[in-house]
């Protein structure tokens, strides 16, 4: 049967809408250090456990994805992220806690994501980036939806039970949509469409596949393994402590609090899609240049933020050059290193997202604590982490111009 890859590219959406519920993590924070005591270094290593998880599914799945298809391996990876929400209603321990969300958590995530990504890519070669930023987008959509849901199942039925529904629902929503979602046939082009020449700052065309032993031999990688992890850092950093520097910082209510990471994730879905399209209109490089820059202007903003706008703004602008740069890495890889084994080389790049995700919540709620209460020393970090990411950037234009003769 002929797959409308459109259809095909709003089931994987919504895949992804479930399991972007983890994005609305700092919800739960707040909550469970109030239930049952814990510090927020302690809460915050579960998020970083389930960050660090996601990139080493991710490659099992992508490897997985590319030999089998991409159907079970989502299927698969809605069952275990489902069960491993269920039982987080049985949390007692921190233990139990880094077991359900951080392990099975971050490997049903990592499952979806690492099959959905590449293949959503496979099927739009003609509009990778946009294609890549919309597929992304449905988790920015996940945590916009669940953000503000869970903040008020939790207020009305506590936060154990809203656990145990939501892992329900995750079971039941992802175990349908995986049965529409194939690969494309070997070889696959849109009607009417021709591979273009490189776009700017693009070492390779589509045409040459490299394995993922290949690609680890050449410098590029390792240049956009740089690049990812410190894109994915400030993002992380703020995702997961949204909700506390809310509070503690501005002086927010759990509600308000809860309302921000809405536009959290709205600034994250949409920078998916608008950076995603831009980066197929610009160029990478140029977008990427832009994206860093931004981002470390919103955080200076971020670190001043004393009122409610200030705030909700500087948080939305981080969150869209973060998303967006989750739709121009997929795009990245398969412009320098081939469609064929995507779904594998994309997975040991975004090892990069879990060495970010392990170091960057984490190192926000230490930091916290040990300078006293406030944010502003790890926010400050971010910023120049980002600096050091626009600086890169023009590294890996300098070495991939030479490559294919572009000035």
């Amino acid at each position: 049967m002929k797959k409308n890859r459109w259809l095909l590219l709003a089931a994987s959406i919504v895949a992804n809408l479930c399991t972007g519920s983890a994005y609305a993590w700092s919800v739960f924070s707040l909550p469970l250090q109030e239930k049952f005591g814990w510090t927020a270094t302690q809460v915050n290593l579960a998020y970083s456990i389930y960050l660090g998880m996601i990139p080493f599914a991710v490659i099992i799945a992508g490897k997985l994805q590319d030999k089998f298809g991409p159907r079970w391996v989502i299927f698969a990876g809605g069952l275990i992220f489902g069960i491993g929400t269920f039982l987080l209603s049985f949390t007692s321990t921190t233990i139990w806690l880094y077991f359900t969300y951080g392990i099975l958590g971050g490997i049903g995530i990592g499952f979806i994501y690492g099959s959905t990504i590449p293949n959503t890519t496979k099927w739009f070669p003609d509009k990778k980036g946009l294609a890549g930023g919309i597929i992304t987008g449905g988790f920015g959509i996940g945590a916009m939806i669940f953000g503000p849901l869970s903040a008020s199942l939790i207020e009305r039925i506590g936060i154990l039970a809203t656990f145990r529904y939501e892992g329900i629902a995750y079971l039941i929503i992802i175990g349908i949509v995986s049965q529409y979602i194939t690969a494309p046939p070997k070889g696959y082009k849109p009607e009417g469409w021709e591979p273009p020449a490189p776009a700017p700052g693009v070492v390779s065309t589509a045409a040459v596949d490299l394995t993922p032993g290949q690609m680890l031999r050449t410098p590029i990688f390792w240049i956009l393994f740089a690049m990812y992890t410190l894109a994915c850092f400030a993002g992380l950093m703020i995702i997961g402590n949204a909700s506390p520097i809310g509070q503690e910082q501005v002086g927010m209510s759990a509600a308000a609090a809860a309302g921000a990471v809405g536009f959290l994730s709205l600034g994250n879905t949409l920078g998916r899609v608008f950076w995603g399209w831009v980066s197929d209109v610009i160029g990478r490089f140029a977008s990427l240049l832009i994206m860093y820059s931004i981002s470390a202007v919103a955080l200076f903003g971020l670190i001043n933020a004393s009122t409610y706008w200030p705030f909700i703004i500087s948080v939305m602008i981080v969150a869209a050059c973060f998303g967006g740069f989750f739709g121009i890495f997929p795009a990245l890889t398969a412009d320098n290193f081939g469609l064929n084994n995507l779904g594998v080389n994309y997975g040991v790049l975004f090892i990069s997202y879990g060495i970010a995700g392990v170091i960057a919540p984490t190192l926000a709620a230490y930091l916290k604590e040990a300078s006293g209460g406030g944010y502003s020393l790890p926010l400050t970090i971010a910023l120049v982490v980002n600096i050091l990411g626009a600086l890169l950037t023009v590294v890996y234009k300098k070495m991939s111009t030479p490559k294919i003769g572009s000035d």
